[in-house]
């Protein structure tokens, strides 16, 4: 089952969480806990900056295993490009702009399968991404060629998931994980079909 991360009681899960007087969760922290394959939903609103432009507008990120970042930025009605709201930042646009508008609340859904080292580190196989942002796929079993942007360089070693402070106040509830490290290969698909995870052809 899935394990509740926040809910606006508790920063248990967090390394120097911090909850606002609105009872939601800042930027700049990162989970205590490390998870190789998972489900995660989380939600996010995005402050109100008319003035500012480009990636000093609303920007944040969830970091998967602090290495690739699903890009949070105000990006409501622009193009839409890969370091916009909801791309893999800079390597792969979501295949639509689903943001909505600063001070509103949007949803990530997350279906992440964690790439494969050999016994000398060496990476045999690429992680697997789906993504829905505010319901509608955005990134449907993309295979994450590398690192993104600022991420730590791949490898075997496992790190925490981070939600990053970018100087913005970027606010976050009702978050969840389901963890599926420990399911073989062939039923990573089963818990990701609600997100639309065709890897599957049984």
């Amino acid at each position: 089952g899935a394990t509740v991360l926040f809910d606006g009681s508790s920063v248990e899960h967090f390394k120097d969480g911090k909850i606002t007087d609105e009872g939601l969760l800042s930027v700049g922290t990162e989970l205590n806990k490390t998870y190789r394959s998972f489900r995660m939903h989380v939600e996010f609103r995005l402050p109100y900056m008319p003035y500012a432009t480009g990636q000093a507008r609303s920007n944040s990120g969830v970091y998967l295993q602090s290495h690739y970042e699903v890009q949070i930025l105000d990006s409501f009605g622009l193009e839409g490009v890969e370091n916009e709201c909801g791309g893999l930042y800079k390597q792969k646009r979501a295949d639509v702009n689903m943001c909505f508008p600063p001070l509103s609340w949007q949803t990530y859904d997350i279906a992440f399968v964690a790439p494969k080292f050999d016994a000398d580190g060496k990476k045999i196989k690429n992680a697997f991404i789906t993504v829905l942002q505010n319901g509608v796929p955005i990134h449907q079993d993309y295979s994450i060629v590398a690192k993104t942007g600022g991420g730590k360089q791949e490898g075997p070693e496992l790190f925490p998931i981070k939600l990053q402070d970018h100087s913005n106040p970027v606010r976050f509830r009702n978050i969840w994980i389901v963890d599926l490290s420990d399911q073989p290969d062939p039923a990573y698909c089963q818990p990701c079909q609600p997100l639309l995870c065709d890897r599957c052809t049984d």
